[in-house]
């Protein structure tokens, strides 16, 4: 089986666009979380009993802000879905990072692309079925359906660099990202590819999103006077979770391909581990089996064992239930061969504390944070950990960043429908 690692990495989050601006912003301890309140239309926001949100900051790219114009050109921008767009920059950022630009046949036929998203272009769904329900067939645009597919955002990315290796989307809710990742690796170990662009996207903010999330009871409602507080994974007041929008790319390729052209590796893809929980369609089972079921087989596949594990970027969305399942899983797995807890030896954070929980794009800025935390030693915290739950005994990395020797990185996410993947990284 071959080797793969990662060799470049590009986000767009609540915190900033470009990694660098998140990653600082993320370990600074700040969060990207706001009010929807004030959107248009305004009546259909505040009516809402979750007004809160991580939406990509506008402005400049100079100033780590999103203006589709510093990416795209009129003609892309009018064609393409928002979450497309976020691909397209995130992809662009990544391989500027990874320094690879394939020109030859030969380079274009080995470098695919595997990308998705969750639930995609919302909004254009939304607008459409008003104006056709109103006027009628001439007012669909002949860009609808393209708008809406899923794999256009892959499709698109292999357009613009001219990429005919494996073109494959993903579309599992809020596991999609990590499921990219997890797939375009092991097209680079069966040796379908040589490279493989491989992330997830989101841009979903709408009235009409949060309203079903919060008709399901997912979202946090108690917080809306106060955003930055309301994601509080592992938190004795946590309520549900926050949406948010963005993209997390990363460029994974063949070790051997790597070498020979001199490329810095940011980390190593270990292992790769998924299951579901056959459950039920928007909780998980309470003891976490489906979590804990992933994180082994991912462990498996790497050749690792538990206590080998260093750091947990966890897939606490901020819910009751989800978090204590979570929790469960990895309680479960850290039970040493003596038969002793070893759940205290482990230090596990949910970043979604800063960022909200970016849906389909949620895994593949995760695992970037995971990837980080192992090149540069670090683990970035959990936001507004102030009063641990009983029974969770681990590690939580409250309110700061902490400095540890970060070997081995397991990235965990789970979705709607009982999907679970965990991803394992280690140091090069």
């Amino acid at each position: 089986m071959r080797r793969v690692v990662v060799t470049g990495l590009g986000a767009i989050t609540p915190l900033g666009v470009g990694i660098r601006h998140t990653w600082k912003r993320l370990l600074a301890s700040e969060s990207g979380l706001g009010s929807v309140a004030h959107l248009e239309p305004a009546p259909r926001w505040r009516e809402l009993p979750s007004t809160v949100a991580g939406i990509v900051p506008q402005g400049s790219k100079a100033e780590g802000k999103w203006q589709a114009s510093d990416w795209l050109d009129k003609g892309d921008e009018r064609r393409m879905a928002k979450f497309t767009q976020y691909a397209i920059a995130a992809t662009e950022m990544a391989l500027v990072d990874a320094g690879w630009r394939p020109h030859t046949q030969e380079d274009r036929d080995t470098t695919g692309v595997c990308l998705g998203s969750g639930i995609g272009n919302l909004e254009e769904l939304y607008n459409t079925s008003i104006a056709y329900d109103r006027t009628g067939y001439k007012k669909v645009s002949p860009l609808f359906v393209p708008q809406l597919l899923i794999n256009l955002g892959a499709g698109y990315i292999s357009m613009k660099y001219g990429l005919q290796g494996p073109n494959h989307a993903v579309t599992t809710a809020c596991t999609t990202g990590a499921h990219a990742i997890g797939d375009a690796s092991r097209f680079i170990a069966f040796g379908d590819a040589d490279v493989m662009i491989a992330g997830g996207s989101e841009s979903c903010i709408h009235p009409l999103a949060l309203a079903g999330f919060a008709r399901s009871r997912s979202l946090a409602t108690a917080y809306n006077h106060e955003p930055t507080s309301s994601s509080r994974p592992f938190d004795k007041d946590r309520c549900g979770f926050v949406i948010a929008e963005g993209a997390g790319v990363v460029i994974l390729e063949e070790l051997g391909h790597a070498k020979a052209r001199g490329a810095d590796i940011y980390a190593e893809v270990r292992g790769y581990g998924c299951s579901g929980d056959a459950y039920h369609v928007t909780a998980p089972r309470e003891d976490g089996g489906g979590a804990l079921l992933a994180m082994k087989r991912a462990l498996q596949n790497a050749g690792l064992r538990p206590k080998e594990i260093d750091y947990i970027n966890a897939h606490a969305t901020s819910t009751p239930l989800g978090d204590a399942a979570e929790n469960a899983a990895i309680t479960e797995l850290m039970l040493g061969e003596d038969g002793v807890q070893k759940g205290s030896q482990i230090s596990i954070s949910s970043t979604k504390g800063a960022i909200g929980h970016l849906l389909g794009a949620a895994g593949a800025v995760e695992a970037i944070f995971s990837i980080l935390a192992i090149k540069e030693n670090v683990m970035p915290p959990t936001l507004n950990l102030h009063n641990i739950s009983d029974g969770f005994h681990c590690n939580y990395v409250p309110l700061s960043a902490q400095q540890k020797e970060v070997n081995v990185a397991v990235s965990n996410s789970f979705g709607f429908g009982g999907t679970n993947a965990s991803l394992a990284f280690s140091k090069y």
